[in-house]
Order: C-alpha cells, then structure tokens, then sequence
C-alpha cells in the first residue's frame, strides 16, 4: 500500500469516527487494530500491537497526570476552593465588575493548584454564577469571565494536558509546563482589563452593589490563611523542577502530599472527601491513559506504514519559509478546534506536525506554548467547546447557549492576540525556561 493511501486510511478514518461521535479512545483503537493487521504483518502484528500498548503506559513521565488530578480533586471536594475565593474577594475593593474581576483572580490562583479546566470552570460556575445574576450582571457578563479564565488553567502548571502534549511530542515536560506561566498571566490581565473597560463602558451589564468592606487584619486575614498556603505548592512545584531538585513526577508527588497535608491542617479532609477525589482522580486519570495508549501506538503505525515520512516530505516541498509553515499548523489547530476536543487535536496532529518541527529546527518549547494556546482557544470555539458545555451544565435555566456564545467571543479575540504575541516575539514563552533551567 502506497504512503498516500495508508494516510488517508489512519488520519480519514481516525477523524471520521471522532465525526461519528465514537469515544476519543476507542475510534483510535479500531483503526490502530486495522493498521496493524495491514502494517504490520497479521497475526504478528496484532502480537507487537499488544506489546507497543503496554510499553506507552507504563512509562515513568506519565505519572504527573493523576498526581495533577489529584490535587484538584482535593481542593474541590474538601472545599478549599471555595476559601480562596473568599480571600480574594477580601482583598478586591470596588471596581467595576467587581465579582466577576474576582472570578478571574481567584480562577488564576486555583489554576496555580488544580490540573483540571472542567473542574476550575465547575467549581467558579456552581460558586460564582448565581451570585453574579442574582446581583443583576447580564448572562454573557457573568459567564465569560468563568469560561475564559477556565481555560487559562491550561496554561499555568499544574496541568494534566500539558503534561499529556510533552509526552506525546517528545518535548520536555517541565520547560513546557514553566513556558505555559507568562502567556497564562497575561492572559488572565487582560480578562481584568477588559471587564473593567467594558463595564464603565455600559454599566448596566454588572450593575454596582454594596459589598462589605473588610479593614485591618480582617481584610488579609483569608488571604495569609488560605490562598498563601495553597499557592506556596504551585512555588514548590515549579521551585522543585526549575532547581533541579526533583523530576516532573517527583514534583507532583510533592504537590499532591502537600496539598493533602493542607487540607488535612485545615480540618476539611474527611474519609469521605478522600474518596470522592481518589475515585474522580481514578477515573480521568484512566481515561487519559487509555487515551495515551490508543496514541502512541497509532503514531508508531504511522511511521511505519510510510505515512508519516511521505506527508513530512511533501509539505517540506512545497517551499513554505518556516514560520510560514508553522503558522498554517496553528491555523489548522484552530480549525480542528471547531469540531474536536483537545486530546483528538493532539492524535490527529503530532504524528505530522513533530517531525516538521524538528526538521525545521524551530524551538520545541515554543512551538509547544503555541499548540497549548490553539488548544485553550478550542475549549472556548463554538459549537462543541467542552467549557461551554461545562458552563451550560452548571448553569441556571435563564441562560441560554446563545448567551454563552456571545459571551466568550472577547475572550476569544484576546486570546488570539496573545497566540499572535508568542508567534511573533517568542521570548513570551522561551524566556522563563530558559532563565530556570
């Protein structure tokens, strides 16, 4: 079978089935069980099929995944999340879009200590939501503030689908996981910015309310108690692997002990609590490893069939110039994101878009922040963005999808702008894992 055909055979008809609404992990095991009965010999092949899935499981990097799960599953169900909400409230005086100022803050602080964008999005719409259109704030007001700085937990470690990208790529897990920090921020400043702007603009979409002044110790009091401890593990874990000290894996680990620690200090972990969050962490964390099975052995059947060599060669020459090439892959990114979740986009790309980028000898690191942001633009892309889904499921009767819609739309723009900032000045992304590491 010619290279072309094998292509159109692994990628057509891997993204068919996502089409058809197959599970993620179970449309690449159809077609990886095809391709190895024709690639790779039969019978024989489906033995060696057998054996490459269990090696891409049980390997050591992939351990930073449940560890990140846990530590989020633990500040949501032994409610320490909602402390840190508290303390940041606290700490914000009366701005325009006051609440849902305090939802982005607080949503970049829990990004700094949970792995999770469905559970940062969950746990700020169930808080957060009824306060907000309680108090008057129009729906898109309310809800993209949420949604937006969900996503933004994809960029600040810890975060399982980094994690997950380094590790289907090949790039290193830890430079990817402290690249992901600056793009994070700047991202959650603007959301700031734009609220404000936006609300003195027309106030009626987050009508002022009284709100209690706290002063003196009172007002820093939940800060120093709650959100200073809980941060200081996203310090340790990022300290532990820029230092050298320990491993992505053996960072985690800490970070999941301390964050139990904690919750145990706080009297809030119950046997109960501990689990609910062991059985959550079982459960994604299963899913993303059945996932990771189905992906590494289809890229392996990829190269060998020929496909992945005859695609790399045959868009080396069509003589785009390197960035030229490199922003057609973003853009393809944001299309996949239209109609595929994060995990599909990177099965259905890396296999192609790696090798390009080595042989191009463009910078891993950025290439990788980039492909985090397309895919935090994804969560956000109408109509099938798993955070307004998320958003939608929490939400009250009175909001609809179009609300939902019309609200990420800012965000949106400013999140391309930050993908167009690290594009065209990648020291936005290079220069903290250069400078730690």
């Amino acid at each position: 079978m010619s290279w072309d055909a094998a292509a159109w055979l692994m990628l057509g008809g891997s993204t068919a089935l996502l089409f058809l609404g197959l599970p993620v992990a179970f449309s690449f095991l159809v077609i990886n069980l095809l391709g190895a009965w024709l690639f790779l010999g039969g019978e024989a092949g489906l033995v060696q099929f057998a054996r490459n899935s269990v090696g891409s499981v049980a390997s050591f990097s992939l351990t930073p995944i449940p560890l990140f799960i846990l530590m989020g599953e633990v500040l949501f169900h032994t409610g320490l999340a909602v402390k840190v909400i508290d303390g940041v409230e606290h700490l914000i005086r009366q701005v325009p879009g006051r609440l849902a100022v305090v939802a982005v803050v607080a949503g970049t602080v829990f990004s700094a200590i949970s792995g999770s964008t469905i559970a940062t999005t969950a746990m700020l719409g169930s808080l957060m939501l009824p306060v907000m259109l309680a108090r008057g704030y129009h729906p898109t007001m309310a809800t993209g503030p949420l949604m937006a700085i969900g996503a933004v937990d994809m960029l600040i470690p810890p975060s399982a689908l980094t994690v997950l990208l380094g590790s289907l790529s090949g790039i290193s897990i830890s430079k990817l996981l402290i690249g992901g920090i600056v793009p994070g921020l700047i991202l959650s400043l603007a959301f700031v910015v734009y609220i404000v702007v936006r609300v003195k603009m027309n106030p009626s979409l987050a009508p002022a309310a009284s709100f209690t002044e706290y002063r003196g110790w009172e007002k820093f009091r939940p800060f120093f108690q709650y959100v200073v401890p809980l941060v200081s593990i996203f310090v340790i874990v990022v300290a532990s692997m820029s230092a050298g000290w320990a491993t992505p894996t053996e960072s985690a680990a800490i970070g999941a002990l301390f964050t139990i620690l904690l919750a145990a200090a706080y009297r809030a972990l119950t046997l109960q609590n501990l689990v609910l969050a062991l059985r959550g962490t079982a459960s994604i964390s299963g899913m993303i490893l059945f996932i990771i099975l189905g992906a590494t052995t289809f890229s392996q059947i990829l190269s060998f069939s020929g496909a992945s060599n005859g695609v790399v060669e045959s868009i080396s020459r069509l003589g785009l110039a390197p960035m030229g090439l490199i922003a057609a892959m973003m853009l393809m990114l944001i299309f996949l994101g239209l109609f595929v979740e994060q995990v599909s986009m990177m099965l259905i790309t890396l296999p192609i878009f790696m090798p390009l980028v080595h042989k191009l000898g463009v910078d891993t690191v950025w290439f990788g922040v980039m492909f985090l942001i397309c895919m935090q633009l994804g969560l956000l892309l109408p109509p099938h963005g798993l955070l307004l889904m998320t958003m939608k499921g929490v939400s009250p009767p009175q909001v609809t999808m179009g609300h939902i819609f019309r609200a990420v739309v800012p965000y949106l723009f400013m999140s391309l702008l930050v993908l167009a900032l690290v594009f065209f000045v990648p020291a936005v992304a290079v220069w903290l894992p250069k400078a730690l590491f």
